[in-house]
């Protein structure tokens, strides 16, 4: 079983220019999950939403391409895929000849579909979109939608994960809220390296106190783990301490080496929110 240890993070690594698919480093979901009390089937829905800015190839003769890629991992895949080996393995496509960008498309869907499945049994492909160059300025910058936690002026004393912070009107009627911040921070599990990003809370069901909501999100600032783990890990902070009858948690995390990295977990099917960026991103 691969370890975030074992991987090129914090190493010194050679940037392959020629397509090498084994680059690509899965590490299994399964003992963060059960570290954050998940056992058996999740008790959420999602995907993890990538965006690859640093994508390059040659055509046929031998003339540099370039596009974006959207990629959609489902949350139900067994493995994550370390970022930096994503890295490495979209430089290994610089140097290499390819037909068209649908061949690109295939390889990439195919070849991280493999690596996010490696293990288990596969249920789904991943998704990839390639947007080309002369469409880069269809892309829009959008900021999340809902009410600003950031607005609140709270005293922030804790900066590792809090979850005794949170605190819903259970004896109150139900309500519906979306909730932002752009205070979400947490640290590279590997190198400690700062992850900066952007939350959105939807829920229906006993109000949640926006105060101790806000210091919960602050409190992650000194956290170090992968950005789908702290996703999944506030998704089940607030599912059993706040147990609302729906939550989603969607988060956009800054780009770090071209990619960034845009976890979305909710406890009902739904659309999956479309992958725009944000201004930050």
């Amino acid at each position: 079983m691969n370890t975030p240890e074992q991987s090129q993070l914090g190493k010194a690594a050679a940037y392959i220019d020629q397509y090498d698919a084994s680059l690509l480093f899965p590490i299994p979901r399964l003992a963060k999950r059960a570290e954050m009390g998940v056992t058996g089937a999740a008790p959420f829905f999602g995907a993890d939403l990538w965006t690859a800015y640093e994508l390059s190839w040659l055509n046929r003769r031998g003339k540099p391409q370039v596009a974006l890629a959207h990629i959609t991992v489902p949350c139900e895949s067994v493995n994550i895929i370390e970022s930096k080996s994503f890295k490495l393995y979209l430089n290994s496509f610089n140097n290499t000849r390819f037909a068209d960008a649908t061949e690109v498309l295939s390889r990439l869907r195919a070849d991280i579909s493999e690596a996010v499945w490696r293990g288990g049994v596969v249920q789904s492909s991943v998704g990839v979109r390639l947007i080309a160059a002369d469409l880069f300025d269809r892309e829009p910058i959008y900021e999340l939608d809902g009410l600003s936690l950031d607005r609140l002026d709270v005293e922030c004393t804790r900066y590792t994960p809090a979850p005794d912070l949170l605190q819903a009107a259970a004896n109150e009627p139900p309500v519906t809220e979306v909730l932002v911040s752009n205070l979400l921070k947490s640290n590279c599990l590997v190198t400690g390296q700062p992850d900066w990003g952007s939350v959105q809370i939807s829920y229906t069901g006993a109000q949640i106190g926006q105060e101790g909501l806000l210091q919960y999100l602050v409190s992650f600032r000194n956290h170090n783990e992968f950005h789908e783990q702290c996703v999944e890990r506030i998704f089940m902070d607030l599912w059993t301490r706040c147990k609302p009858l729906k939550l989603t948690v969607y988060a956009r995390y800054t780009r770090r080496g071209g990619l960034d990295i845009n976890p979305f977990r909710t406890s009902y099917p739904q659309a999956l929110p479309a992958n725009t960026r944000m201004a930050r991103q």
